[in-house]
């Protein structure tokens, strides 16, 4: 994930340790990564806006894009895409609630369908290679591959996703100050995020952010807003979480993707708040200094022991650092204080796995079933289900499991094969027969 980062875990580095990857190569190669903190923060100040779209926010996406140019697009559906540059270059949660609003704009306007045409080539040759070459990585299918399929359609969606034309971005941007006042959010941030951009329209085009040059110029753009929001309305104050969970947000992904030294420079040992301890436990686990890194995070825990996503993130540091009982005791916890979570329950499940004691796969089962109940299309989950069977002596059900990670993944060959296996182990009429037939009657349809 961030995914903590098991949280940052590249979709790029589908192991057989789920998010086991040195999170630096996240920053060297865009890749979608899950972070059950970073989606909880921005889903939490995405709701309102999306509410105010008339947008169910349960059904609109928000996916995080490692990537360190600023930049954050719209594409396949309801579907909002953030960069990590974009994230630590805002200096304000307003601001994120304003790129949002923008990107909003362009869906609750129906940009994208009244440009099917000019989009139809960016469909077909990025934005499913993008969408299925992620699905492909995360369900722990071909994952060379699947880094490839990403890659591959990157040049296409700057040529031909992201431009829109001047009418439109000009339409998002008024819908956006819309949708902030409905929200209770100032326009401010829009503002301001407009005037950062405005400072990089000087560079040369080679070094420019992807969202630049397929805007139009910004200070007419700054203009037209600071006209309008002039009325305003009247904005309530930021929720704690939201505030806090910013400053948390940018630390993990500095502490995850930077060097120490430059961790060190925006987080000092003098900084003792827990946004810097945050970075420097991070940085030290990437450097294999243990202790330190859980001196750091027992500092955090001693001010809030009810808090779950540093739990999650201990949990993860002493799992990977191989303590799997007490990973085992901060994932139960964090399980515990943040139910809805379904990649904390990911996290649990894959450190009840790493013992390696089949008496523990029933619980990673229990783990596993709920978290896709609550987010089916998470393929690790599913291949993870696979194995906690597999350990569990329910060859069946492992095999339907991985049936539906493949097919998840784009990979209908194996998932017909693994729905074959499952249909000859499993009992006829039950439940996950029933299932298994499906998915073998879906990939002969195709």
């Amino acid at each position: 994930m961030l995914g903590p980062i098991r949280s940052l875990t590249a979709l790029a580095a589908a192991t057989s340790v789920a998010f086991a990857v040195p999170l630096a190569a996240i920053a060297a190669e865009p890749s979608l990564i899950r972070d059950a903190e970073i989606e909880h923060i921005s889903r939490a100040l995405a709701a309102p806006i999306f509410a105010a779209a008339g947008l169910n926010p349960t059904t609109v996406e928000i996916h995080i894009i490692s990537d360190e140019r600023v930049n954050a697009f719209v594409a396949h559906g309801q579907r909002v895409f953030l960069n990590t540059g974009l994230l630590l270059a805002v200096r304000d949660p307003l601001e994120i609630a304003g790129v949002i609003a923008h990107e909003t704009g362009h869906i609750a306007g129906g940009h994208l369908a009244r440009t099917q045409q000019a989009l139809q080539a960016a469909t077909t040759q990025s934005i499913l290679a993008f969408i299925l070459g992620a699905a492909a990585i995360a369900g722990g299918v071909g994952g060379d591959a699947g880094v490839g399929v990403l890659l591959g359609g990157r040049q296409a969606a700057e040529s031909s996703l992201l431009r829109y034309s001047r009418a439109q971005e000009s339409s998002a941007d008024q819908a956006a100050l819309t949708l902030l006042n409905k929200a209770g959010y100032s326009s401010r941030g829009l503002i301001s995020f407009m005037e950062l951009m405005a400072q990089q329209e000087g560079l040369i085009e080679a070094r420019q952010d992807p969202y630049l040059r397929s805007h139009p110029m910004f200070p007419e753009r700054i203009s037209a807003l600071r006209e309008r929001a002039a009325a305003g309305a009247q904005e309530k104050p930021l929720s704690p979480e939201i505030a806090d969970g910013f400053a948390r947000m940018q630390a993990k992904i500095i502490g995850f993707t930077q060097p120490l030294g430059a961790v060190l420079r925006s987080y000092p040992v003098s900084d003792r708040s827990v946004p810097a301890r945050y970075a420097r436990a991070i940085a030290d686990h990437r450097l294999g200094r243990l202790d330190e890194a859980i001196t750091e995070m027992n500092a955090i825990l001693a001010i809030n022991a009810s808090d779950a996503y540093a739990l999650e993130l201990r949990g993860q540091i002493l799992l990977e650092s191989g303590r799997v009982a007490d990973a085992i005791a901060d994932y139960t916890k964090a399980t515990a204080l943040a139910p809805k979570e379904p990649l904390i329950r990911v996290g649990l499940a894959s450190a009840l796995l790493a013992t390696d004691d089949p008496k523990r796969a029933p619980a990673a089962i229990e783990a596993l079933k709920t978290s896709l109940d609550q987010e089916r299309d998470n393929g690790d989950a599913w291949r993870q289900l696979a194995l906690a069977f597999n350990r569990a002596g329910d060859d069946g059900q492992a095999a339907l499991a991985s049936a539906e990670q493949y097919l998840l993944g784009g990979a209908p060959k194996e998932a017909q094969r693994f729905a074959e296996q499952a249909l000859r182990r499993l009992t006829q009429g039950s439940p996950g027969y029933l299932r298994a037939q499906d998915i073998k009657r879906a990939v002969e349809s195709r």
